[in-house]
């Protein structure tokens, strides 16, 4: 399993992924309706870096990482993860996960926070939770489901630096 910069035309694979997870309405907060050209402006040309996960030149799930926020708050930053459905359960979003920390790390973030993980995404909340980040907020009713209709979504957050 190789996870490497994603380039434009790494797009063709995300894109379906993408796609898919996004109109289910369970995860993201984009709407479900996206277009590809809005879709590759937020996932591939709006985050500071985006990366690729293959095996056997299939595209297994995709993250971006960009500050969280600017000027004081630019020390945090922000990941998205999406793992190919047929990829789900084998360990695809820990090793991104993985590889972003390593990655904030070397562009100079300090911590990462998710700043609206669906509370009923119990896999994502569970893994989170495993590799260190902490529930720090929750927000009540802030996530309207495709099918459960509005549910909480929590900040989740982790330190990166040790010592500091």
């Amino acid at each position: 399993m190789n996870i490497e910069v994603a380039c434009k035309q790494d797009f063709d694979d995300i894109w379906p992924v993408f796609e898919e997870i996004v109109r289910a309405g369970e995860t993201y907060a984009f709407e479900r309706n996206i277009e590809r050209q809005q879709a590759y402006e937020l996932w591939m040309e709006a985050p500071r870096q985006t990366y690729i996960c293959r095996e056997d030149g299939i595209m297994l799930g995709t993250y971006y990482i960009k500050s969280n926020q600017m000027g004081p708050g630019s020390h945090v930053c922000n990941c998205g993860y999406m793992v190919s459905p047929a990829a789900r359960g084998k360990g695809i979003a820990t090793k991104m996960c993985e590889h972003s920390q390593i990655m904030a790390r070397h562009f100079g973030y300090k911590a990462m926070q998710f700043n609206s993980v669906v509370s009923t995404n119990t896999v994502a909340v569970n893994l989170w939770h495993r590799l260190g980040f902490e529930t720090v907020g929750r927000l009540p009713k802030a996530y309207c489901h495709a099918r459960l209709g509005y549910v909480d979504t929590l900040v989740m957050y982790k330190w990166l630096e040790n010592g500091d």
